[in-house]
């Protein structure tokens, strides 16, 4: 059993840091729910895919490079469909060019691929993208997340994927000898869930296999899982192979997205889960004791958090994203600094003004290649869209 240890959240005094400027980097639709990065195009900068919710498509932005990153960013529409949550970047047919694939819930209920131009001068010409639903998915669940990941050894990436609401779990798409034969795909169901927000992969029994560590928000079975891997021999068993499930914790709390990195300098990769409940839940390696901090501000719906050094002192810090409650507005984005590496009662910054009613997934990386880490998140209520803030580190120096 886990055993909880409460902390005191300290709140800034007179040590205020320098405010973080926002930038925009595409407001040109409504709902954006949150962003992933990767390299699309090889210059070594981050690109960035965004579900837009209510307006129903999904935008890809590219970074413009160091000179021109406070603008917004060159970005295209590469698919439209209905209630999109998620969109991730993935090569999926393996031609080198990079694809994404989106989550929808809400009526439609199915995912899609958005196939890239084979092109690199039509990468922002939206004509040139193709999108097609995947069958298998097809209105049989609300669609919320999918992580790449080759979990059979056979055809390239596979693609984990999780719902929420009726028939709610998380499964896997095998991908077939030819990827871009859409009906071909199969999708194997792998355990029951209420609302799974995270998906991360990890290898948390270290057999050399990737493990899907996940959070299920609802449900009597909720909390912090994952799900071991069962060796490729037995993962195309006609049962999936029977991946089992180890309960973490968390099951007394509405557990959203969590970040895996290590917080306490150990060497172990530990686990950081915002919460519904005023609440951020440590996890000091996956088998270790939970420890719960409060969450800033005494904010009741916690959404996002990630583990990263904002003030390059050496230590590591927390930063964390909410829908501020009702009455008198609050930061919704805020910056959790640790004095030392065994510190649990950090000194709470704001990060975002009093804009912005719901953040969403958080993304810590240098932006502005200044050398300090810049936060990326969306917000869809006030309809900020997607949005970098400036760490204001370096230039304080």
């Amino acid at each position: 059993m886990s055993c909880l240890i409460f902390a005191r959240l300290v709140n800034a005094s007179d040590e205020q840091p320098a405010s973080w400027q926002r930038h925009t980097i595409d407001a040109t639709s409504t709902g954006a729910d949150g962003a992933r990065m990767a390299d699309v195009n090889r210059d070594g900068f981050p690109d960035l895919v965004t579900p837009w919710e209510e307006g129903g498509v999904i935008r890809v932005c590219l970074h413009p490079g160091k000179q021109r990153v406070h603008s917004p960013w060159p970005a295209v529409t590469v698919g439209t469909v209905a209630s999109p949550e998620d969109a991730v970047f993935v090569d999926l047919d393996h031609d080198g060019w990079i694809d994404v694939v989106s989550s929808s819930e809400g009526s439609l209920k199915t995912m899609h691929v958005h196939w890239a131009p084979n092109n690199s001068a039509e990468y922002l010409q939206a004509t040139a993208w193709k999108t097609e639903a995947i069958p298998a998915t097809r209105g049989l669940q609300a669609w919320m997340f999918a992580m790449p990941m080759n979990v059979d050894d056979k055809h390239g990436i596979d693609l984990i994927v999780s719902s929420k609401a009726a028939e709610a779990g998380v499964g896997w798409l095998q991908a077939p000898t030819d990827p871009r034969d859409l009906h071909a795909w199969r999708y194997r169901r792998l355990t029951d869930g209420g609302w799974i927000m995270s998906l991360i992969k990890a290898d948390l029994n270290h057999d050399g296999l990737d493990d899907v560590l996940f959070t299920d928000r609802r449900g009597a079975n909720r909390g912090v899982k994952w799900l071991q891997h069962p060796g490729v021999k037995e993962v195309i068993a006609p049962d999936s192979g029977k991946w089992t499930v180890h309960q973490l914790g968390g099951a007394d709390h509405e557990v959203m997205f969590m970040d895996y990195a290590d917080f306490n300098s150990d060497g172990v990769k530990d686990i950081t889960v915002a919460t519904q409940q005023k609440e951020i839940l440590l996890f000091q390696s996956p088998a270790a004791k939970v420890t719960t901090i409060p969450a800033p501000y005494d904010l009741l719906k916690g959404k996002s958090v990630r583990v990263g050094d904002i003030d390059l002192d050496g230590v590591v810090d927390f930063v964390h994203s909410t829908e501020p409650n009702a009455g008198p507005r609050k930061p919704g984005v805020t910056w959790l600094r640790r004095k030392s590496k065994g510190d649990l009662t950090p000194q709470v910054f704001p990060i975002s003004d009093l804009r912005g009613t719901k953040f969403d997934l958080l993304q810590l990386f240098d932006i502005d290649l200044d050398g300090d880490l810049d936060v990326i998140t969306c917000e869809e209520r006030d309809n900020l869209g997607l949005i970098w803030y400036e760490n204001p580190t370096i230039k304080k120096r």
